[in-house]
């Protein structure tokens, strides 16, 4: 009988599930255990229906398991528009407070969802499905575990579902990052480790002698992220049928490990793993080698033993210790040199192959990734200096600095990277469209511009208005009027939002389209278009 162990597995956590919405002690965990409870039924009824006593068809060893990553790659797109769009409606709830709709749909449970919802579902799914298909064409491997990718996929997913019903639920610990509550935490935690055994199992049993480097990059993101999620999330329950708990930390300590925490959020698993997907799919795409192999190595060294000192830059001028403070600020600068060497390898690997970039978007696409990848790692460093920290923390300056890096890095190497995929996936000859690419590229880095420009002059003018002072020494300006001055800023902070989610949009309907195995004639639109084609 296929997924008997499924099955059983599936139908105990929802009876558990709904022992919680009989006996839950506080009303926010049985609401939140009846959520989980009907996802869960309603899986156990899909595991009911595909269920056949036909004994299970013999597994080719050596062929790739490639369904767990067709699903991720699905789940990749997705989890993008919505996270994306859940951002222009945060957009324009900022710009138009009347969008609050209380208690489920305001700002405060709508922000910890769209971020949650493009970090770790668009970019979580981005990092699985990928790191699955290069770790397998790179040792030569099928993935380790058998059917244990699957369980990492689905109870992801699961982690996501619970994790965004809680944020509107007003489920979570309260901490800076808004994290989900204990239960889920302990969820993700046991995904995550399977995760780890999925990926360092195939790499052991490898047939190819040599790791390729983008295989560090990615077991880098997955042992720092453990590590970095284990630490921040240690609390004690109230009660085993309540949503309540306490952290181990409280203060100042609870300050730094948090930004421990969030600062190498970023450096590890919005900048390790996406690495990892530069240094195979960009050489891949383009058909060239690494520009230097030698260098991608330095790079990451350097990048993992510096970044995860930097975290105290976010608490300049708090009550932090001002040795913790510098010793953030410095690890931070020092970052600029690794980083810019990684950009350099990235964009060097493209020569002989600059010519591309006419013809093909998806090339297009990694380079402008790259080339914000470049400018995040430059600005970062320049705003973890004190001076410049004092005008820029708290400002919208922030804001445009955190998402020129995701919508430009972290968005487009992912769509270049799902772009490549799909097709091989599905034995596709090619994209559907490859002038959707076009659009699709040219959407995104108008959105990008737009919005990141916004934010930058809006900071700017935020953080000079709050220490502006007259000569009696008292403030000019007061908060609403700060607030009322960035009026326009945040209307067309939600015109390039918007305009980013169109390009995602074109990009679902081109890989939908691809998947089912149609393709659009496009020889004779606007003069002949040479179909690029990436290497295999």
């Amino acid at each position: 009988m296929r997924y008997g162990p499924e099955i059983v597995a599936v139908g105990f956590f929802a009876f558990l599930a709904l022992l919680g919405t009989a006996f839950g002690v506080d009303h926010a965990f049985r609401q939140h255990m009846a959520v989980l409870a009907f996802v869960l039924t309603a899986s156990l009824v899909v595991l009911l229906r595909r269920t056949s006593f036909e004994p299970a068809a013999p597994v080719d060893p050596n062929a790739y398991l490639d369904e767990p990553i067709r699903y991720g790659s699905i789940a990749t797109m997705f989890w993008g528009v919505v996270g994306l769009l859940v951002g222009v409606v945060v957009a324009l709830q900022l710009a138009f407070p009347d969008f609050n709709i209380e208690p489920w749909f305001n700002f405060g449970r709508m922000r910890p969802l769209h971020t949650s919802a493009v970090i770790f579902a668009f970019g979580g799914n981005a990092l699985i499905a990928t790191s699955f298909y290069v770790v397998q064409r790179t040792s030569r491997a099928r993935l380790f575990g058998g059917n244990l990718a699957w369980f990492v996929f689905w109870g992801y997913q699961l982690f996501i579902v619970m994790a965004a019903t809680g944020y509107l639920l007003g489920i979570t610990e309260g901490r800076e990052y808004a994290e989900p509550e204990w239960y889920v935490d302990l969820w993700l935690t046991i995904v995550w480790v399977a995760y780890l055994l999925v990926f360092l199992g195939t790499i052991l049993k490898r047939r190819e002698p040599h790791i390729y480097v983008a295989n560090w990059f990615y077991l880098a993101f997955i042992v720092t992220i453990a590590m970095l999620h284990v630490v921040n999330n240690l609390s004690m329950p109230v009660s085993l049928l309540g949503s309540h708990s306490y952290s181990a930390f409280s203060g100042v300590q609870d300050a730094l490990t948090q930004w421990w925490y969030g600062h190498n959020a970023v450096g590890f698993f919005l900048t390790a793993g996406f690495l990892g997907m530069m240094y195979y799919f960009v050489p891949k795409q383009a058909n060239r080698p690494v520009y230097s192999y030698r260098l991608s190595i330095i790079h990451f060294w350097a990048l993992i033993f510096l970044y995860i000192w930097a975290g105290p830059h976010h608490l300049h001028y708090t009550a932090l210790p001002d040795w913790a403070q510098t010793l953030g600020m410095v690890f931070s600068i020092m970052l600029w040199m690794p980083s810019w060497g990684g950009m350099i390898n990235g964009l060097m690997t493209l020569s002989g192959a600059w010519d591309k970039l006419r013809t093909d978007p998806i090339i297009r696409m990694m380079v402008a990734a790259i080339a914000f990848y470049g400018m995040s790692t430059f600005e970062g460093p320049m705003m973890s200096i004190k001076a410049v920290n004092s005008l820029s923390h708290y400002t919208d300056w922030t804001i445009g600095h955190v998402h020129s890096g995701a919508l430009g890095w972290v968005g487009l190497i992912s769509f270049a990277a799902i772009y490549h995929m799909v097709p091989k996936l599905w034995g596709r000859e090619r994209l559907y469209s490859i002038r959707m690419v076009s659009w699709h590229f040219w959407l995104a880095m108008l959105g990008i511009v737009v919005y990141a420009a916004v934010m930058w002059v809006s900071g700017i003018m935020q953080g000079l208005m709050w220490r502006e002072y007259d000569e009696q020494g008292f403030l000019v300006y007061s908060f609403a009027e700060t607030v009322a001055a960035m009026h326009p800023y945040y209307v067309m902070r939600a015109i390039g939002g918007a305009l980013y989610l169109a390009g995602a949009l074109i990009m679902a309907f081109n890989i939908a389209m691809t998947i089912l195995g149609h393709q659009r004639d496009e020889e004779r639109i606007g003069g002949a278009m040479p179909t690029p084609q990436a290497a295999e």
